[in-house]
């Protein structure tokens, strides 16, 4: 996704490049390496890039990330984001080593982190440190069990829920605070009310993401998720479709919005809420433009974004330049405004593109109605959502200008 349109620039693109470096980013402490082998996974093959070989980062690399991170930004809160792969693979001491290294660098900004799991090595000694360093956990679950096994299975074929669940369990007993990440994919099509009913007994706050991706099939190995574009390519049997994205977000809104508004939190109804306010919705997807969050690897390369891990989008590595000198280049600040710039005009006129600002740049491999290409392909499933959420969504924005609670529009609703 790279527009041919050159320095095309808006007032807020002056004012960012003018402002301290304001970035944020996830890093992956051993690269893709994971023990599990989800279907669906866009970052596993990424082992690829390097030969297959992830080794953990080394002290001597994670005191240059950290250092460089704090000293780089602006902001008085920084976050660091631990990813993966499956970032508990990196092992307790490596995670130690981190705070002591954060607390050394830190100053006198506030820390906080954040790490998402597959949950299968969580035990008690993980939680007690995570509760005791104040981490927030992204667990990954699908759904119900037979929706999570579809696609979310070990190293050895064998199922993950039972596993995962138990995992729930521990950090809800041992007071680790938690978030949910499920995917929509073509497994949980048509099952959106029953989905959230069942992650909404387990957490208050969930994520969920869409899962529409190509591959070319390969002897002896997992497919090779690859553009669409790439001869061979073929959609995943995975991939969920625009129309079945659109339903299960509007079942999943009509169960939120009669009796969980206030109590229980979406992501997606949040930023839709925040940009009808006119506010910044606080995830790049929905935002004119993006590349403020970038992807620090195993040995310090650094790239654009997650969904981007490829070389063309690599900025450099930190043992050789600043992660604040990739971040403030023409090549990355080009990145995020290409969000905006490489958008079908189609999208530009739409009613909703205040909304939707075209979503994430890797779900544009659609045309438009001219040929146009970029064109996001689960647009009819946003326009359905947005449709479909449209009057409640008028009135929360009315409730809070006035001062007054959003969960009044359950009255409303009812």
């Amino acid at each position: 996704m790279k527009s041919n349109r050159k320095n095309n620039y808006s007032l807020t693109d002056i004012a960012k490049m003018r402002r301290a470096p304001a970035f944020s980013t996830m890093v992956k402490p051993i690269g893709s390496a994971c023990n599990l082998d989800c279907n669906y996974c866009y970052y596993r093959d990424k082992a690829e890039i390097y030969n297959n070989r992830m080794p953990l980062m080394s002290e001597q690399l994670l005191e240059e990330y950290i250092k460089q991170y704090l000293q780089g930004v602006s902001q008085e809160r920084v976050s660091f984001c631990w990813h993966g792969g499956e970032p508990l693979m990196a092992g307790l001491p490596f995670y130690r080593k981190a705070m002591e290294l954060q607390r050394k660098y830190c100053g006198d900004k506030e820390i906080e982190n954040t790490l998402q799991t597959n949950g299968i090595l969580l035990n008690e000694e993980w939680c007690e440190f995570f509760r005791e360093n104040n981490f927030l956990i992204g667990i990954s679950l699908d759904g119900p069990q037979d929706i999570h096994d579809a696609f979310r299975r070990d190293c050895g074929g064998a199922p993950t829920f039972a596993r995962v669940m138990s995992a729930v369990e521990l950090m809800a007993r041992t007071g680790v605070e938690y978030n949910i990440l499920a995917t929509v994919n073509s497994r949980s099509e048509e099952r959106g009310a029953e989905v959230y009913k069942f992650l909404r007994s387990l957490g208050n706050f969930i994520q969920f993401l869409p899962v529409v991706e190509y591959v070319r099939m390969r002897d002896g190995k997992r497919p090779l998720i690859v553009s669409p574009d790439e001869e061979d390519a073929v959609e995943a049997p995975w991939s969920v479709s625009a129309a079945g994205y659109g339903k299960f977000m509007c079942d999943v809104f009509d169960e939120w919005v009669k009796y969980d508004v206030g109590r229980h939190f979406v992501q997606l109804f949040d930023v839709t809420l925040a940009n009808w306010c006119g506010v910044q919705p606080g995830l790049c997807s929905f935002c004119e433009t993006c590349g403020d969050g970038l992807v620090v690897e195993h040995n310090g390369d650094v790239y654009s974004c997650d969904h981007f891990v490829y070389p063309e989008y690599s900025l450099g590595n930190i043992m050789q330049k600043p992660l604040s000198a990739m971040y403030g280049s023409e090549e990355q600040q080009a990145f995020g405004r290409d969000k905006r710039e490489a958008l079908p005009m189609e999208c530009k006129r739409c009613n909703y593109y205040f909304l939707c600002r075209g979503e994430c740049p890797k779900h544009r491999f659609g045309y438009a109605a001219n040929g146009e290409p970029y064109k996001n392909v689960l647009c009819d499933g946003y326009k359905m959502f947005f449709r479909h959420s449209d009057p409640y969504m008028r009135y929360m924005k009315t409730l809070l200008d006035k001062g007054e609670p959003a969960s009044l529009v359950m009255q409303w609703k009812r």
